[in-house]
């Protein structure tokens, strides 16, 4: 008999350190940690203990899903590298899974937004089937969508967070965002066009080019 499919979902691209374990159809072990930092320390550990509460190893991994933002630049790279390790040592696939392709999973047509720096939010419009590149909007920059089908509107962390005059009346995602990572990763393991995971960056890095003059570099000969 061949056992159900193991996979691995986690995420640590916003406050928190949130992971799920999907045997076959259901999750049988979730958590997310409410953080600001220290995701690098706790991401590995937390994973051991959802392996360890549903008596499974490493080893009996299928396929690794990842989310890979947009959000936090320090907390999307400590997932992704903490994926790309792991798929690679264990032979499995890693799927990257943007946060809006969680948020709308099973939803069909959907807007996605996602809470950016000060008052601007990253959206995505969905229609199951393709996706429209994300945006960057402020708060009255709400894209169009096609008329015929109104979308469904979800929203991370929550729509009271956003800065955003929306047009559609919100609905809740479907499935917590890792177990819709690990569900989403679960359909796409077999996907013969997987790559691995990358950052979903819209927006550059804040840090700025050091001021200081840089140090002459003197040639042996000198």
């Amino acid at each position: 008999m061949v056992s159900e499919p193991l996979v691995l979902g986690f995420d640590t691209s916003a406050a928190h350190c949130a992971a799920a374990l999907l045997r076959g159809d259901r999750i049988v072990a979730a958590r997310t940690e409410t953080m600001a930092r220290g995701q690098a320390e706790r991401l590995m550990i937390l994973l051991e203990e959802l392996l360890t509460e549903a008596n499974e190893t490493w080893a009996n991994l299928h396929a690794i899903g990842v989310g890979i933002g947009p959000g936090n630049f320090t907390g999307i790279r400590i997932s992704v590298s903490a994926a790309r390790g792991l798929a690679l040592a264990l032979d499995v696939p890693a799927v990257g899974v943007s946060t809006f392709q969680a948020l709308a999973f099973g939803l069909g047509n959907a807007v996605a937004a996602v809470k950016g720096p000060a008052d601007k939010t990253y959206i995505q419009i969905l229609n199951g089937q393709s996706e429209g590149a994300p945006v960057i909007c402020g708060p009255n920059e709400f894209p169009d969508y096609p008329s015929k089908a109104e979308p469904h509107f979800v929203a991370f962390p929550s729509v009271e967070a956003l800065y955003l005059e929306a047009p559609l009346q919100p609905v809740i995602p479907l499935y917590p965002l890792a177990e819709a990572i690990a569900r989403i990763a679960a359909a796409r393991r077999f996907n013969v066009t997987i790559t691995p995971p990358a950052p979903l960056y819209l927006k550059p890095a804040d840090a700025a080019p050091s001021r200081d003059v840089p140090p002459v570099i003197l040639d042996d000969d000198s």
